[in-house]
C-alpha cells in the first residue's frame, strides 16, 4: 500500500532545511556569540577608562 505524501509540506521541509544550512554557514562566518560581543563591549570601556585617566589637560 502507497502512502500519500502532502508535496506541498515536503516543499517547505526542503526549504526549510536549505535556510538552516544557509543560516548555519552565515553563523560560522559572521557570527558572534553575546556573551563574546559583551566582553568585547566591557574590553573597549575598559580601555576607554584608562585612556581617559592618562590624558593630560593643559590648563
Amino acid at each position: 500500500m502507497t502512502e500519500i505524501i502532502n508535496l506541498n509540506q515536503v516543499r517547505k521541509d526542503r526549504e526549510r532545511t536549505e535556510k538552516k544550512a544557509e543560516a548555519d554557514l552565515n553563523a560560522r562566518k559572521f557570527g558572534r556569540t553575546k556573551a563574546e560581543r559583551l566582553a568585547e563591549a566591557a574590553r573597549e570601556a575598559q580601555a576607554k577608562g584608562r585612556l581617559d585617566q592618562l590624558k593630560f589637560e593643559d590648563e
